[in-house]
């Protein structure tokens, strides 16, 4: 338990990464598949994790996000997005292992709940991404790894450059590597008592 909270209370934004390191391809494939434990409402699943490797769209997105050298330096640019309608998709999949009347009970409650109600998906998509980067970053950590969660960007271009579907919406990157150099203090951190409430404000 306490290696658990050491690794929280330890991560950091890394600004700079070892650019010569690569994480190989079964270590990436779990981190992300362990993102993928993160929970979505009504199991839909809405994430989508976009793994950028090509320099040349790495440079191109680099240019409209401020020249951070995260974008090119890390060993993984995971660009997280967010399937707006995952809800319409065929969502009997997202209880195929339920008892029969199980998912299609959940498969109406799915259809009630989203249809004809873009702002719903859209909290919700964001909601579901959020939790996906926070498992993500975790996920880095306990392989060894830093991440840096990012919106420093321009996100209509950004979104041109990466092709993103009409149907999708951009929510954040994560940049994961071997963190190089110094890193700042910490900013510091409220006390638990001006952010936690109990029962009522």
């Amino acid at each position: 338990m306490n290696e658990i909270l050491d690794t929280m209370f330890a991560r950091r934004a890394t600004k700079r990464f070892d650019a010569s390191h690569e994480i190989p391809d079964e270590t990436l494939a779990a981190i992300l598949h362990a993102a993928r434990t993160a929970p979505t409402a009504f199991n839909i699943q809405n994430w989508r994790f976009l793994v950028v490797r090509d320099p040349a769209v790495r440079a191109e997105i680099k240019k409209v996000a401020w020249h951070q050298p995260q974008i090119e330096e890390c060993s993984a640019l995971v660009v997280l997005c967010a399937d707006m309608h995952a809800y319409a998709k065929d969502p009997g999949r997202y209880w195929k292992d339920a008892p029969e009347a199980m998912r299609e009970k959940y498969v109406g409650m799915i259809t009630q709940f989203y249809e004809n109600n873009p702002a719903m998906q859209r909290d919700e998509a964001f909601r579901s991404a959020g939790m996906t980067a926070y498992a993500l970053m975790m996920a880095a950590a306990a392989h060894g790894y830093d991440t840096c969660p990012m919106d420093g960007f321009d996100f209509e271009q950004v979104s041109e450059i990466i092709r993103l579907p009409k149907d999708h919406a951009l929510v954040m990157f994560v940049a994961v590597g071997k963190g190089v150099g110094e890193l700042p203090p910490h900013g510091g951190r409220i006390p638990d008592a001006d952010v936690i409430v109990y029962d009522r404000f």
